[in-house]
C-alpha cells in the first residue's frame, strides 16, 4: 500500500521547526542536507543561505515528517496558507493528549481537543511555525497507527 509523507516548506526556520517536533515526537532525523552540501559550480550557493536545510526527514511511525527551507530566490513561502493539515492518528488518548499540548505550545489553537460529536476525541490548533495540524483518537478504529 502507497503511503502519504508531509513535506513541508519554510522560510529559513525549519532546522529549529524540526528540533521543535523532535521534542515532541521522539525519533532521530533519517537525513539532513544543507544547501552547502551540494554546493559546486553548477549550484552556487549564496555564503547567507549555505547552512539552510535543504532536505530534513523525522521518522513518525511508518511515515517520515519532511521539510526544507526555501531559498530566496524562490520568494517566500506563505506562512498562513489554510488549504492543508497535518492529521495525527494516535493510538490512545493519552498520547493525542501529550502531542496536541506539546505542538500547539506556543500556537494558535483552532479547536481545542476534545470529545466529537463524530465519536473520536479531536483537536486543531496551528503550530508556532505557521503549520496546522489535527490530532484524533478514535476508540473504534483498530488500525490506526
Amino acid at each position: 500500500m502507497a503511503r502519504i509523507d508531509p513535506h513541508i516548506n519554510f522560510n529559513g526556520n525549519a532546522e529549529e521547526a524540526f528540533t521543535f517536533y523532535q521534542s515532541v515526537f521522539g525519533g532521530t532525523f533519517t537525513r539532513l542536507m544543507r544547501f552547502k552540501d551540494l554546493a559546486g559550480s553548477d549550484f552556487p550557493i549564496p555564503e547567507h543561505e549555505a547552512d539552510k536545510i535543504m532536505h530534513i526527514a523525522l521518522p513518525i511511525g511508518k511515515n517520515l515528517l519532511m521539510a526544507n527551507d526555501v531559498p530566496e530566490y524562490l520568494g517566500r513561502t506563505n506562512e498562513n496558507e489554510n488549504r492543508s493539515k497535518i492529521s495525527i492518528s494516535t493510538e490512545s488518548k493519552e498520547e493525542a493528549d501529550r502531542l496536541f499540548n506539546g505542538l500547539s505550545d506556543g500556537g494558535q489553537i483552532e479547536m481545542p481537543i476534545t470529545d466529537s460529536p463524530w465519536g473520536s476525541y479531536f483537536g486543531m490548533f496551528r503550530d508556532k511555525y505557521g503549520i496546522e495540524w489535527m490530532v484524533n483518537y478514535d476508540p473504534n478504529n483498530k488500525e490506526q497507527v
